[in-house]
């Protein structure tokens, strides 16, 4: 049992971190508007966190044990070092549960090259979380040029709600973007205690008010499938399947390819797409 003394610092130290950290740092808008305290407010903690304020609330007054999943998601909200990480395990009286640092995905060169050789049919890798890892330059073309998104905010789902330009992209955008949530709950279901999820759920769920809405309505969907209607900057219209492929090497990775019936229009459009994205490549090693 953790004494009321441990669980008094462990609050201490919380407001303590919370007041190191500006809306800036953990990517929520920062209006301008004078606080009355340093840092973070404790329900933009909680939010972030994907706790409710009350639950936040008892922490930081030493009132009650955070569970194991809470603690991870914070040491992630909170920007935690290791050393602090481990400190407020032992307060918590949990430095037993104290999560491994899951190493990065990494995709395979063979992957790569297959990427690579679609030359004609749009592709990503989708990770855990659906962080995108990999694209070809179709897929750049076809959706958004990932290499100038940080790679820490390469997010499938994160790009949906705060990216215009995907708004835009999808002409039945609220349709993709319920899905989109569905597929990140089912992550959610395999990895709980999951902290950069947690993370991606609260820093979403404060942003955006239909994110928040439509997580909190529990759907689910696994990443199979589908038809997708775009409306492309380029091209114009594209009504494109879509399929995944899952990579034997590392299971949490997913190969999305998007593909048209050959003779429509949206297979010209990709063909069109294809020969404006090679003319892209040459002009930037030209100029290069």
């Amino acid at each position: 049992m953790t004494s009321s003394a441990h669980l008094k610092e462990l609050g201490e130290f919380l407001r303590a971190r919370r007041a190191e950290l500006s809306p800036r740092t953990v990517g929520l808008p920062d209006t301008g508007a004078p606080r009355r305290v340093p840092g973070l407010r404790r329900e933009e903690v909680a939010q972030l966190a994907a706790i409710s304020t009350d639950y936040y609330i008892r922490l930081e007054q030493g009132r009650m044990q955070p569970s194991a999943p809470v603690l991870h998601a914070l040491v992630s909200v909170l920007h935690l070092s290791d050393d602090q990480r481990d400190y407020l395990y032992e307060l918590a009286g949990k430095a037993g549960a104290r999560p491994r640092r899951r190493t990065g995905q990494k995709v395979q060169p063979q992957l790569r090259r297959l990427l690579d050789d679609l030359t004609a049919t749009p592709a990503v890798v989708l990770g855990r979380r659906m962080d995108v890892l990999a694209w070809n330059s179709l897929g750049a073309a076809l959706v958004t040029d990932f290499s100038r998104i940080p790679e820490k905010q390469r997010n499938y789902v994160r790009l949906l709600f705060t990216d215009p330009a995907m708004r835009r992209l999808y002409p039945d955008w609220e349709k993709v973007a319920r899905t989109s949530v569905a597929q990140l709950r089912m992550e959610a279901a395999r990895y709980p205690e999951d902290p950069q999820l947690a993370a991606l759920v609260g820093e979403l769920s404060v942003r955006d008010g239909d994110f928040r809405t439509w997580w909190a309505a529990h759907h689910v969907a696994a990443l199979s499938v589908g038809t997708k209607t775009l409306h492309h900057p380029v091209v114009g219209e594209l009504v494109l399947d879509w399929d995944t492929l899952t990579a034997t090497t590392d299971p949490d990775q997913q190969l999305v390819v998007w593909t048209a019936e050959p003779g429509t229009p949206s297979h010209d459009g990709l063909r069109l797409l294809a020969s404006w994205a090679a003319e892209r490549i040459e002009e930037t090693e030209g100029s290069g």
